[in-house]
């Protein structure tokens, strides 16, 4: 009898902590985390996200639901570090550059220009944040600098950006010059100006309106299949492939520190997984979307697709060096960050730009057999 006594309790406690066990995963499974976004629900960086979500729902076992919610759901965009911080969201996505006006370093780690103004692209940049402490920087600026109570995650290297559309075709920087032109946050918007070009920020979801209306003569987005979604092919007709202010250019994702202390370790690494997981998608999605929506501007939309001037890019390259070279002497994070960017392309610029000579060259010597 004391035998028997002892399997029912062994088997009482056993069920205990397996009841236990189950409402410890119920509890988990309850947490959801929504992620604001600064795009419209058309984009397709907004279609990535939902596959971020997906990945972390499957991959957490429903532990952790992701909701995404489109530009001006919650808050408008420029407000979304803010809701981040103090919690009305649990998770943000947007582009650093976005917080310039809280520090000038921002946008080095979103669209560091003209590549930091030594030659940094897209690929490059996704290196300089995993191999050069481009990450480690990222974080110290939200945690020491800004004192904010987030994590920061980058998710979606979307660049190059092109130098947009334009009312009439142009010829020469001094064309440009001629035009109000909507221009990304921040230091681009001061280098477009350093240039003698009248630059306005503006949300995309004002874009459009603001260029029928007339404001705007000119304006650049995230790429063709996004403006085409956006539709900038309805007010314009000319369209420059080619632009240096975000030839870089990667979206990050915010989520408020202390839900994120709330996650279990593995949750902590499911969630980083699919950050990492959104770069590759991320590239994927550009090289064929983008593509694919370049021959229907062309042939549905009937947009004139032209290369940006040359004269354009010496002066661009000037004119960033000239800005960033003056945030660098005024502020030491800024000048931490600089100087990263920099050293960093010292080693690599040179090899990945001959590396790149040969797909230029490669792609180049196929059309010509067209």
């Amino acid at each position: 009898m004391k035998r028997q006594w002892n399997r029912w309790l062994l088997s009482g406690v056993a069920g205990m902590a397996l009841l236990a066990g189950s409402v410890a995963v119920q509890a988990q499974q309850q947490l959801k985390m929504r992620i604001q976004t600064a795009v419209p629900s058309a984009s397709i960086y907004y279609e990535l996200m939902k596959k971020f979500g997906d990945h972390i729902d499957k991959m957490s076992a429903g532990r952790l639901k992701v909701e995404i919610l489109p530009d001006g759901a919650v808050v408008p965009a420029f407000e979304i570090l803010d809701a981040v911080d103090k919690g009305i969201v649990e998770g943000g996505y947007a582009w650093t550059h976005y917080w310039s006006g809280k520090h000038p370093a921002a946008g080095l780690f979103s669209n560091p220009m003209a590549g930091a103004g030594v030659g940094l692209d897209q690929l490059s940049h996704v290196a300089w944040l995993y191999e050069g402490g481009g990450n480690a920087l990222l974080q110290k600026l939200y945690t020491d600098v800004l004192k904010v109570n987030v994590v920061a995650l980058m998710v979606s290297p979307m660049g190059p950006d092109p130098l947009g559309w334009f009312k009439n075709p142009i010829n020469s920087t001094a064309d440009f010059k001629k035009m109000k032109y909507r221009s990304p946050p921040g230091i681009t918007g001061e280098i477009f100006k350093e240039m003698g070009v009248s630059a306005v920020a503006l949300p995309g979801g004002e874009i459009v309106p603001a260029a029928q209306r007339g404001v705007i003569d000119a304006a650049e987005w995230i790429g063709p299949a996004d403006d085409l979604n956006l539709g900038l092919q309805t007010v314009w007709k000319h369209y420059y492939l080619q632009g240096l202010h975000q030839s870089t250019d990667i979206g990050e994702v915010l989520i408020n520190k202390s839900f994120w202390n709330k996650l279990s370790p593995d949750l902590q690494e499911i969630v980083r997984t699919a950050a990492t997981a959104s770069m590759t998608e991320t590239y994927t999605y550009n090289v064929y979307r983008n593509a694919k929506a370049i021959v229907r501007l062309k042939n549905e939309f009937k947009v004139q697709i032209h290369d940006t001037p040359k004269d354009f890019f010496p002066e661009f390259v000037r004119a960033t060096n000239v800005v960033l070279d003056r945030y660098s002497a005024k502020d030491a994070f800024f000048k931490e960050v600089l100087d990263s960017q920099r050293h960093f392309a010292v080693d690599v610029v040179p090899y990945w730009t001959k590396i790149l000579d040969l797909y230029s060259n490669l792609g180049n010597a196929a059309l010509q057999k067209k």
